[in-house]
């Protein structure tokens, strides 16, 4: 199976994707699943609004959105995230471009493996998990 990443109508490029890729392979081995075939796919606002209002009917703009192909054990699916949305947060966190989107493709996997965050509750622990794997990231 393969975890690849892709750019639409960007330049940037993420940093120590090898590393990306093990952390991962990390968080989905920790609810006893294996990776499928996942792809991230790197875009800019105009289309993932595109996305978000033909698969979602959602009329804005947003970081990411997760498609969930996951089937018996394996966690498969696609990730798209918008680099201008994620460029605003970084800014609004006082946070580098790098670690919020590394926020972000940690945030569309766990959204892979299972977690919502849909409610407060829900939210509280997504954002736990996501500051989890960031330590766990510095530690690889």
């Amino acid at each position: 199976m393969s975890i690849q990443i892709y750019y639409d109508r960007i330049d940037f490029r993420v940093k120590d994707w090898r590393k990306v890729k093990k952390l991962i392979e990390k968080v989905i081995s920790k609810v006893d699943k294996v990776s499928g075939d996942l792809n991230f796919i790197v875009t800019d606002d105009n289309s993932i609004k595109k996305i978000n209002i033909e698969f979602l009917q959602h009329n804005y703009f947003t970081d990411v959105i997760s498609f969930n192909y996951s089937s018996e054990g394996k966690i498969s699916g696609e990730v798209y995230i918008s680099l201008d949305t994620v460029k605003i947060n970084a800014f609004n966190y006082n946070v580098s471009l790098d670690r919020e989107l590394l926020r972000v493709i940690i945030h569309g996997v766990l959204h892979l493996c299972g977690y919502e965050d849909k409610c407060n509750k829900e939210k509280l622990e997504m954002r736990k998990q996501e500051e989890y794997w960031l330590l766990v990231y510095d530690s690889i």
